[in-house]
């Protein structure tokens, strides 16, 4: 980036865009409503309201791809596979979630019967090619597929991982179509054809639109800002150029939690923090993880299910539940609070933003009083309470006063949230109350204290911006590119993989010098015992490949409870991963002094805790500084959100501005 570059962060949510960018060595933000019509038209006001000059350096966190897959708007897709082998792609895998629900709706297919195409070609498990496909053969495909109605192609072979020749055939065979055509050994050259097949037809699925979006994007801004870098987040938590984003969207599908995620390690790395728990709340949804720092940070998958359809492209660990303050509140039919998934999103919004019709938990907050009316997004949007509790009243159905079902619908939301926080450390052998707990975006600040209580978590790391959290970690973040190569070597072979992990080496080193990038390897295979169906990826290093063993049969250990260092492995997957290191940013740290807060209290106001509204004094964070500690019950906002002290916590603020809460002895 050149030194007169601004550099932008902007992610858009489902009710507002965020915007972060770095002037004079700090971060500054700015949040604009969303435009879910056309996401662009926010990004390009944000970045129009900021001033920018000439040089622009812009990276974007989108939701197309995830709203794509939710809505079910995609292309349509003509999947091509070895003849014979045409439904796999609708058959998936035996495993049922609920084994004896004999309603449960079958795997997703997002290409249907009569757009699956068979090529009579063989290649054998070591990528022997026994059958070739002639000419006249694909010439006839491609003839099929172009009267088919098709609007994007997927290919993927059986053995296409171990020999892609056939399927580079069939890409220029298909290429006159004017299609965009994915092919599974550029998308995820790994065994698992379902897997494989699955996330090729998702990036097929996405590439029109997102392609569209992007570009248009790039185009909009190149307009405004000649010689600008437009830059976009993937799901495992690196930037890409948005040139290979339009060609692999499906690497997008989590972009704005995944710059959450980053966001949040960052800033709890600097205050101290190392093992962490994030709970990023926003106006859809609240997507939580686990980090531990001494175990490399945030684990990655690629055992994705994002709207019912595998992926198996790297992505950070995240878990999402329906529950953000736009969700919705209803009575089932049997008289249950239910909360969420369905979302107010950005129109109409909450009934207190002045349009909505329907209860949500941001109306729930405000009925609480837990949202200050004079200060919400620095003023810019204005809350409607009356209104609020008068359409609210007319949804409490039973219950006796609004304020009971506003308590309720907070209730359930949490009940939420911490179960999703269980999942993701208890149910994977961890000990939550061993973290700190980072709540973040919109919401995530309102409901920290009730979360650590819950799970007995004893400190709380509210950072710097929490509203605008995932902007901040897409603007931190470094360049990354994955590559992996499926190998199923024995287990003896573990000190002879440095050939093949040159080869992706090579492969990564070319890609970041033609984009004037310098990059570091991080090596790491996937390992399992002889005879599993299932593999655990472990960091690998050349110069101590033993160590990679031990570290198996540890995390076998703590994953399932025990390990057999007797028992034969087997090498299934290489894996690498090339970075380039963002340029760094240090916050300023300013000395601690004791203090009470007192010239940031601007007001005293009721606040429900506990079943009854009690007094709470209400701080402007702003105007905080190092070293004031205050005590519950209190409240503290800011431009991008508001934290929660009920009695009995208290709040201390550290060198970089980041709130260290407290949470009660007795509470945990």
């Amino acid at each position: 980036m050149r030194e007169s570059d601004l550099r932008v962060a902007i992610d858009t949510g489902g009710t507002f865009t965020d915007c972060v960018y770095l002037r004079d060595g700090a971060i500054e933000v700015l949040k604009i409503a969303s435009t879910p019509k056309d996401a662009s038209v926010a990004v390009l006001e944000a970045v129009a309201r900021i001033g920018v000059g000439q040089h622009l350096d812009l990276r974007h966190g989108t939701t197309v791809g995830t709203n794509t897959m939710l809505e079910r708007k995609g292309a349509r897709v003509a999947f091509v596979t070895t003849e014979g082998f045409e439904d796999i792609i609708a058959i998936g895998r035996q495993t049922r979630a609920k084994l004896y629900d004999w309603f449960a709706p079958v795997p997703v297919c997002l290409a249907p019967p009569e757009l699956r195409f068979g090529v009579p070609e063989r290649v054998s498990a070591e990528g022997e090619i026994l059958r070739r496909p002639s000419e006249e053969e694909l010439a006839a495909l491609a003839e099929r597929i172009g009267q088919s109605g098709a609007e994007a192609v997927a290919i993927s072979l059986i053995f296409g991982f171990a020999n892609p020749e056939t399927e580079r055939r069939l890409e220029a065979a298909l290429s006159g179509l004017g299609l965009p055509v994915s092919v599974s050994h550029r998308i995820l050259p790994e065994f698992r054809e379902y897997e494989r097949g699955a996330t090729t037809v998702v990036n097929a699925y996405l590439a029109p639109r997102i392609e569209r979006y992007l570009l248009n994007l790039q185009q909009r801004v190149h307009d405004e800002h000649p010689g600008a870098r437009v830059d976009v987040m993937q799901s495992s938590g690196g930037i890409i150029p948005v040139r290979l984003a339009a060609q692999e969207p499906v690497r997008t599908v989590l972009s704005g939690p995944a710059g959450g995620v980053i966001g949040a390690c960052r800033m709890a790395s600097q205050a101290g923090f190392p093992r962490i728990i994030g709970c990023d709340m926003g106006g859809t949804s609240t997507d939580v993880f686990l980090a531990d720092a001494a175990a490399g940070g945030v684990a990655r998958t690629r055992e994705s299910n994002i709207a019912g359809v595998p992926v198996g492209v790297p992505m950070l660990d995240i878990h999402t539940v329906g529950a953000g303050g736009g969700s919705i509140a209803r009575f089932d039919t049997g008289g249950m609070l239910r909360v969420g998934p369905v979302s107010a999103g950005a129109d109409p919004g909450p009934i207190c933003f002045g349009r909505g019709e329907r209860p949500t938990v941001t109306d729930a907050n405000l009925v609480l009083g837990r949202l200050d009316v004079s200060s919400f997004l620095g003023g810019g949007v204005a809350l409607d309470r009356p209104r609020t509790e008068r359409v609210m009243a007319g949804h409490k159905g039973a219950l006796a006063t609004v304020e009971d079902f506003a308590a309720g619908i907070v209730r359930v939301v949490e009940a939420q949230m911490e179960k999703a926080i269980r999942l993701i450390s208890i149910e994977r052998g961890y000990d939550p109350r061993e973290f700190a707990l980072v709540p973040f975006g919109g919401g995530g600040p309102l409901h920290a204290c009730a979360l650590a209580r819950a799970l007995r978590i004893p400190k709380v790391l509210v950072p710097k911006m929490p509203g605008a959290l995932s902007a901040v970690g897409i603007l931190l973040a470094d360049s990354v590119r994955d590559y992996s190569q499926t190998v199923m070597l024995a287990g003896d072979r573990l000190p002879h993989l440095d050939g093949y992990f040159a080869d992706l080496e090579r492969r990564g080193v070319e890609e970041f010098a033609s984009e004037r990038l310098q990059g570091v390897a991080e090596c790491s295979i996937d390992l399992r015992y002889r005879g599993q169906g299932y593999e655990l990826n472990v960091p690998y290093d050349v110069a101590q490949p033993e160590n990679a063993a031990a570290a198996f049969h540890d995390l076998h250990r703590q994953r399932y409870g025990f390990a057999d260092p007797q028992r034969p492995l087997e090498i299934v997957n290489l894996r690498l991963r090339m970075v380039a290191a963002a340029e760094p940013y240090e916050p300023v740290w300013t000395a601690p002094r004791p203090g009470d807060g007192a010239a940031a209290c601007f007001a005293t106001r009721e606040i429900f805790f506990h079943d009854r509204f009690v007094p709470a004094r209400l701080y402007r964070r702003d105007h905080l500084v190092a070293g004031d500690r205050l005590e519950g019950p209190a409240m503290i906002t800011e431009y991008t959100s508001a934290t929660l002290l009920p009695p009995g916590c208290a709040a201390e603020v550290d060198g970089y501005g980041n709130l260290i809460l407290h949470i009660a002895e007795e509470a945990v």
